[in-house]
């Protein structure tokens, strides 16, 4: 019973944290022909829970991973994926404190030093925080998929 309580919450939170970057993704095309004033209208408005929010997804995620990767050790291919998903998570995590973290920390100084220069600034740096999104997001997608397929049935013998 706890293996599948385990399953099932890093199903749930991987799930949930993906749908944070599956956001980003989705919005892309629209915002990238956003001009300077739309676009820092929208970032620094729009997302203000996504940090807290899916960092607790993003994280619970990961530790729940991990624990589970944990309880299947001995599980063969089910260890090999469940491992394979926590490393997708992790990488997904590390991409969005070096690429994504640094520019919101640079934003929210704008924001406190010179609240005028921030669109500009998002001009600047939407490359960067766009792609640290949609990398995560793919990393995620891998991340879930490995998961899923780690606690997917092995195959059955038919009834003869």
């Amino acid at each position: 019973m706890a293996i599948k309580f385990v399953q099932f919450i890093s199903l749930l939170l991987a799930a949930l944290s993906l749908t944070m970057e599956s956001a980003h993704v989705l919005e892309l095309p629209q915002k990238m022909q956003y001009d300077a004033q739309m676009y820092a209208a929208v970032n620094t408005t729009l997302y203000r829970y996504f940090a807290i929010v899916g960092g607790v997804y993003q994280i619970g995620a990961i530790v729940a991973v991990l624990v589970l990767a944990f309880m299947l050790r001995k599980d063969g291919a089910s260890f090999h994926w469940a491992a394979g998903a926590a490393l997708c998570l992790v990488l997904a995590f590390l991409v969005w404190l070096a690429v994504v973290a640094p520019v919101n920390g640079q934003v929210a100084e704008a924001l406190r030093a010179a609240p005028s220069s921030v669109p500009a600034l998002w001009m600047e740096l939407r490359g960067r925080w766009e792609g640290g999104h949609a990398a995560g997001f793919m990393l995620q997608l891998l991340g879930l998929g490995a998961l899923i397929w780690s606690v997917l049935p092995g195959p059955r013998r038919p009834n003869a």
